[in-house]
């Protein structure tokens, strides 16, 4: 019926399930990830859209933690909309994909970003935020040094 709540039968067992804790901010630096999701987004005043890309850290102790950018791809103020098409050619050039003409193609490529540690002005806690983008750091592996390929390898390995 309209507007009847209803219990949710969970059948959950938490003593099975280690709970979730905090994630705290990661310290400041260079992290290799790759770009795994992107998505349109409104503005919340409905006057232009973002582009909100999701990276994943691929490597090193803080490896499968997310981090997050919104790039102002419409909006009102013509410098916030230069700042992100700045930034979004810097993540193309660093992706090594010149003119995408979908999010999409920027997605699983390994690129370098710059993340800083900043205070939330509302909770005071620290968040990260990506302050550069660059090529990933390449290492030269020996000649004779061969890479098998198979469907259980990462995306971003090439």
């Amino acid at each position: 019926m309209k507007g009847e709540k209803t219990m949710a039968i969970l059948n959950f067992n938490a003593t099975e399930i280690s709970p979730a804790t905090t994630l705290e901010a990661i310290p400041a630096g260079r992290y290799q990830v790759v770009i795994t999701d992107s998505e349109l987004k409104m503005t919340k005043n409905g006057s232009g859209s973002y582009l909100e890309l999701t990276f994943e850290i691929i490597s090193g102790e803080y490896a499968k933690r997310r981090l997050w950018s919104r790039l102002n791809i419409q909006n009102s103020n013509p410098t916030a909309v230069e700042i992100a098409q700045r930034e979004l050619s810097a993540i193309c050039h660093a992706v090594e994909v010149l003119q995408p003409q979908d999010s999409s193609e920027l997605h699983n490529r390994p690129l370098t970003v710059v993340v800083r540690c900043v205070k939330n002005p509302e909770s005071g806690e620290l968040q990260n935020e990506i302050k550069g983008y660059a090529a990933p750091a390449r290492s030269v592996a020996p000649a004779s040094t061969s890479t098998p390929s198979g469907a259980g390898s990462a995306p971003w390995a090439r």
